[in-house]
């Protein structure tokens, strides 16, 4: 969750214009006049063209040949529940199997949502995912999450229950954070989770956050690649340090396991928010004398 929507913007029919925390140099796009109280809309599938088909196919195939070796197990298992990969899922089938599976169901966005709609959908257990998909000159990157990103990169590990439940756990805490003014604390540490969060595991470092593993480019870069800095992960951490929004990222933060990603996030955030607010940021590429360095 890498954005919010400015307080003092234009609301009418939704168009509003997310303000970024993490940095980056292109406009956000998204059309919200169709967008419901909660942000959500139609998915519309019957408007998607046998090209974007096409395009949404070779997308999973260059992304799915890749993960053996990068992606973790857990996401490796479940990717194959999506369906029929030569087509963008129906949004209502795909929810039908997830919430036999751990609860979750897939609801439609227009595109970048406010804080407050993202959390709430997500305590309750509905994930929201882009209806649109990129342009064919974004094959190799896209800024902004689309119906791929969203798809492919964060809905397999929503079958897995340990991992579901963090992420409803996120979104119960995201309403809460919102009252103590601490949502950017919250957006870091998704950011460095949920997007780009590398796991320890017995055969090495592996990719479990989903703008890594919707990336052609940075699956390998950030398991493979000696440019980044790999540290391990470190709530109080994490929360200090920025990132981009439009670049390979300079840090990527390690788990040992889901279980310690629940662990270190179920404590009450109150008096860690306090702290934070009188430390200094840490620019995202910064080196401390405390951290695990992997």
């Amino acid at each position: 969750m890498s954005s919010r929507f400015d307080p003092g913007a234009k609301a009418s029919n939704r168009g509003v214009a997310p303000v970024i925390y993490g940095t980056g140099e292109r406009p956000p796009r998204g059309d919200y006049a169709s967008a419901r109280e909660d942000f959500t809309c139609e998915q519309h599938w019957e408007r998607y063209t046998a090209q974007e088909h096409t395009l949404y196919r070779r997308l999973c195939e260059r992304q799915t040949a890749q993960l053996a070796g990068l992606a973790c197990g857990e996401f490796i298992e479940a990717v194959g529940q999506l369906g029929d990969p030569r087509q963008i899922p129906r949004f209502d089938d795909l929810s039908d199997t997830l919430r036999r599976a751990t609860g979750w169901q897939i609801v439609a966005v227009p595109g970048l949502i406010p804080e407050e709609a993202f959390f709430a959908l997500l305590a309750k257990r509905r994930f929201p995912v882009t209806s649109w998909l990129r342009n064919p000159d974004e094959f190799d990157y896209v800024v902004e999450p689309d119906v791929f990103h969203d798809l492919f990169g964060h809905v397999p590990l929503l079958f897995d229950p340990m991992f579901a439940d963090y992420m409803q756990a996120y979104g119960e805490g995201g309403l809460k954070a919102r009252d103590l003014q601490a949502c950017e604390y919250l957006a870091r540490l998704y950011w460095y989770t949920v997007e780009f969060g590398l796991i320890d595991t017995p055969a090495g470092l592996r990719a479990y956050g989903a703008g890594i593993l919707s990336s052609a480019g940075e699956l390998r870069y950030s398991v493979m690649s000696p440019v980044p800095q790999r540290l391990g992960f470190d709530l109080t951490r994490i929360m200090r340090t920025s990132y981009k929004i439009d670049s390979y990222q300079a840090s990527y933060f390690v788990i040992d396991s889901f279980a310690q990603l629940i662990a270190a996030t179920a404590p009450d955030f109150a008096p860690i928010y306090e702290r934070l607010a009188r430390a200094p940021g840490l620019a995202a590429d910064e080196r401390l004398a405390t951290d695990r360095v992997f």
